[in-house]
């Protein structure tokens, strides 16, 4: 399967979103509490993990 920047970035943020709601109505958390904690983190690790996740993928491409 080939992945382009927009479908892998779209499914990195699906994930996330998922990850929000399923916190978000699975815990005793309120949602605003959630949204403010949570959703950023997720976020901001999710792109971490993307950026990574697309050089070491580069990097293993070059080195055949």
């Amino acid at each position: 399967m080939e992945f382009d920047l927009p479908r892998a970035a779209g499914i990195v943020a699906l994930i996330v979103v998922l990850g929000t709601v399923g916190v978000a109505f699975g815990t005793p958390m309120a949602l605003r509490t959630t949204l403010m904690m949570v959703l950023p983190s997720m976020a901001v690790f999710g792109a971490i993990a993307f950026v990574l996740g697309m050089k070491h993928g580069e990097f293993r491409a070059t080195r055949a």
